[in-house]
């Protein structure tokens, strides 16, 4: 996946407002490209040591989860307990076995006039 598209899940993430979560797959839903969950959990995984881009804008990665309401576990050591303390933090109830109530928390996605703006008038 190019620079863009890892871009492009940035701008979607840092809109998912705080006590709210949506899924990997739902982002690239969003963005035109449906198969592509694995691409934006690559994305997210890109991010500096302290989760914002290189340039140092901060990204609400916490707020990305598995399509079940479940953090997913990554590479970084501790990162799903960390995921799990700053969800906690923004009022939203996660588990001991790191799971969340999707149907009580999800994120309703963008709208079309907030995707237009996100892919420069280039979207689906």
């Amino acid at each position: 996946m190019s620079n863009n598209f890892y871009n492009e899940v940035y701008a979607v993430v840092r809109r998912i407002p705080a006590g709210q979560v949506t899924s990997y797959g739902r982002i690239a839903h969003m963005l035109g490209r449906p198969r592509a969950a694995r691409a934006v959990g690559y994305a997210l995984n890109a991010l500096e040591e302290g989760r914002s881009r290189a340039d140092g804008t901060a990204v609400p990665w916490q707020r990305v989860v598995n399509s079940v309401g479940r953090i997913s576990l990554v590479n970084r050591e501790n990162s799903a307990q960390h995921q799990a303390e700053l969800l906690r933090a923004e009022g939203v109830l996660v588990t001991a076995e790191l799971t969340l109530d999707m149907d009580k928390y999800l994120w309703p996605g963008l709208t079309l006039w907030e995707l237009d703006e996100i892919l420069g008038g280039h979207g689906s």
